[in-house]
C-alpha cells in the first residue's frame, strides 16, 4: 500500500508490520533496528499505532510525527468489544470474511475499482493468524496523548474527509493537544488518504521532511 511513497521518497523503509512480530513494542523494535539515525515516522490506521509505538520508544530519534487515520487515545471499552467482535470474524471466516466487512469502511463509494481490487489482494493474501495478532496488538496498545503532547517535534494528523473510525474534530483535538501539531484533511477520501490521494500524501510527507 505504500508503493507511492517508496517511488516518490528513494530512502523510505516500510516494512510488512505483520511480519515483525506480535505486539506494537516488537514492531517498532523492528523497525528502530532497520532505519539508521533520526527519521520522520508516518503510520496510517495500525501502521499509525506502530509509528506511535516508535515516538514513545525512541522521541530522541524522530523528527516528526505523521499520523494517518489513527487516534491518539487507546480504545474505549465500545472499541475493545468491537474488536472482539472481529476476531471472531477472523476466526470464523478468515480475510475474506474481514474483507467483507471492511470494504465499506475503508473506502467511500468513489473509489476507483483498480484501488479496491488492490486493497482487496493485500487483505486476502495476509495468514488469519497474522491478522488476530494485528487486532489484539492495536486493541491492547497504550494511550499516546501524553506522548504526542510531549514531543517537541511536528506531529501531523492526516485524515479522510469521511473517515468513518476518525472524525476531523477527533483528528483537530489530537492535533491541537501537540506542541507542533498540524491537521491535514483530505477531502473526498476515506480511511487510507495515502492510498486515495497520493500525490496528495506525497506532498504532504514532502512538506514535513523538509519543514526547517
Amino acid at each position: 500500500m505504500w508503493e507511492p511513497q517508496r517511488e516518490a521518497f528513494s530512502d523510505a523503509v516500510a516494512p510488512n508490520l505483520y511480519r515483525l512480530g506480535n505486539s506494537m513494542d516488537a514492531w517498532a523494535e523492528a523497525v528502530l533496528d532497520r532505519v539508521e539515525g533520526r527519521f520522520a515516522v508516518c503510520g496510517a490506521s495500525m501502521g499509525g499505532y506502530g509509528a506511535l509505538a516508535v515516538a514513545r520508544r525512541a522521541p530522541e530519534r524522530v523528527i516528526a510525527l505523521v499520523l494517518a487515520g489513527a487516534r491518539v487515545e487507546a480504545d474505549s471499552a465500545e472499541r475493545r468489544a468491537g474488536r472482539a467482535d472481529t476476531l471472531e470474524l477472523i476466526r470464523s471466516q478468515g480475510p475474506k470474511g474481514l474483507w467483507d466487512d471492511m470494504r465499506p469502511k475503508l473506502f467511500p463509494p468513489t473509489a476507483s475499482s483498480a484501488m479496491v481490487e488492490s486493497a482487496r489482494a493485500l487483505v486476502l493474501e495476509q495468514d488469519p493468524a497474522g491478522l488476530t495478532a494485528a487486532v489484539e496488538a492495536i486493541r491492547d496498545r497504550p494511550d499516546s496523548t501524553e506522548l504526542v503532547t510531549s514531543l517537541g517535534v511536528p506531529v501531523v494528523i492526516a485524515v479522510g474527509e469521511h473517515d468513518p473510525f476518525l472524525s476531523v474534530d477527533e483528528a483537530r483535538a489530537s492535533a491541537a493537544s501537540a506542541r507542533d501539531g498540524r491537521l491535514h484533511v483530505f477531502q473526498g477520501t476515506g480511511h487510507l488518504p495515502s492510498v486515495e490521494q497520493p500525490a496528495q500524501f506525497n506532498a504532504l510527507l514532502e512538506e514535513v521532511v523538509h519543514d526547517d
